[in-house]
């Protein structure tokens, strides 16, 4: 990349993830826009954090978007070559239904949309779940999951995974309107994200993902990732020219119970463990 970085936007920079991928770009000297969702639980503390590196940093720039209001998002990208899209949670509430599920899909179908109607834009980056890929029937007896692996959408109503239906879905949705709209997009289907503070600025989605997580552990598909890990393979996926289509992204996975208490302890008090 040149010495001089273009402006790229992070919608929605107020999620943990999307707060993670802001920093790293801004360290790396981008121009970053960074579009924050209203939440209608009130200003997150991520939200709090933004608004005061705003003060102190030039290469930062803040909109208010509405996902559902394909205007603001239009706003928020123009100048902007590529879109790190972190959609997520919005209300605080966590996935809890359909209707909550369905937000989401239109969410990423005015989100892509619009970058398709915008001058100069290179790159999407969005930014998925392990859980789009890992959940049907018997999958304990299959050899390969893999980055062409999609979540079964029936079994995930069957079972109330509707963080993973959500996921799934999106992700769905967003591939099918870039390859209509030929844009460049990549999805990076992460693991549970830890990081610092996660149980305190992600609990929902935390919680959301980790549901029938003994299910995942004992098919040998429950696994994690490194929040700055994952940030940095966000931007590069963006600088490298070559990177296409989905890449699974995570640390490690849990196949042990040592691994299993170690991961519970990361995310406490959203865990707890068993007395001793």
């Amino acid at each position: 990349m040149d010495s001089l970085k273009p402006s790229v936007c992070v919608l929605d920079a107020s999620t943990y993830v999307g707060f993670w991928i802001l920093k790293g770009l801004l360290s790396r000297g981008y121009t970053v826009h960074a579009a924050i969702q209203k939440n209608v639980a009130g200003e997150t503390e991520i939200v709090k954090i933004i608004r005061e590196m705003k003060k102190v940093e030039e290469r930062l720039v803040v909109f208010s978007v509405d996902v559902l209001d394909y205007h603001s998002i239009t706003v928020a990208l123009k100048g902007c070559c590529a879109l790190f899209c972190c959609l997520d949670d919005s209300d605080g509430y966590g996935y809890d239904d359909d209707t909550t599920v369905d937000l989401e899909v239109r969410g990423a179908i005015n989100v892509v949309e619009a970058c398709a109607r915008t001058d100069g834009m290179q790159k999407i980056v969005f930014n998925s779940s392990l859980t789009a890929a890992v959940w049907r029937e018997n999958i304990c007896t299959e050899e390969v999951v893999d980055e062409r692996s999609w979540s079964d959408q029936e079994y995930c109503r069957k079972l109330k995974l509707w963080y993973a239906l959500a996921k799934t879905l999106t992700e769905q949705a967003a591939w099918a309107l870039a390859m209509d709209r030929t844009l460049n997009m990549v999805s990076i289907n992460a693991g549970i994200v830890i990081g610092p503070s996660v149980a305190q600025h992600n609990p929902c989605s935390t919680m959301s993902y980790l549901k029938e997580a003994a299910q995942m552990y004992e098919n040998g598909v429950l696994a994690f990732v490194d929040v700055n890990f994952l940030a940095d393979v966000h931007i590069r996926a963006f600088e490298n020219q070559f990177t296409s289509g989905r890449y699974f992204c995570f640390n490690k996975i849990v196949n042990t119970e040592e691994e299993s208490v170690k991961l519970a302890r990361s995310l406490s008090p959203l865990i707890s463990l068993p007395p001793k």
